[in-house]
């Protein structure tokens, strides 16, 4: 089954069930499918599309509740916060950060890097093996960790 469909049918689920939130969350997702197969581009879409728009609703929700908490908004972060965790229902495993750093020593040896100053250069590697595995920001932290910087 994939997202589109099994979307779908949660929708179906949420709108017997009543789960007003859930069943907006996931007509935001549906229409952000909608809008990536209907951009002009006739590619099918990938596994990789749809882990990039689950992706990209998940880091507007943890944007929105930096920005809410920040301005002592609590209600609004408490919203965002539900529907950040039905759109991670979606989303594959993350890695933890032991299976991230045995990754990044592995990037690291065939890179050659050695120092502070090679952070970018392990970065790119690592997101390209890393993405949709793992979150940026813990990747980009636990480089700097490894190169002591």
């Amino acid at each position: 089954m994939n997202l589109t469909e099994r979307i779908n049918a949660d929708m179906k689920d949420a709108m017997k069930a009543g789960d007003k939130l859930k069943l907006e969350t996931l007509r935001m997702m549906r229409a952000a499918i909608i809008e990536f197969e209907k951009n002009g581009s006739g590619n099918a879409m990938e596994a990789t599309d749809e882990l990039k728009i689950v992706s990209n609703a998940a880091k507007k929700r943890k944007d929105a509740i930096e920005m809410y908490d920040t301005h002592g908004r609590t209600e609004l972060a408490d919203k965002e916060r539900a529907e950040l965790a039905i759109i991670e229902q979606y989303m594959p495993a993350m890695m933890s950060d032991d299976e991230v750093r045995a990754e990044l020593r592995t990037i690291i040896t065939q890179l050659g890097a050695a120092s502070p100053s090679d952070v970018g250069k392990v970065m790119g590697a690592a997101m390209k093996t890393l993405k949709g595995k793992a979150d940026g920001t813990a990747v980009q932290r636990l480089a700097k960790e490894l190169l002591g910087a």
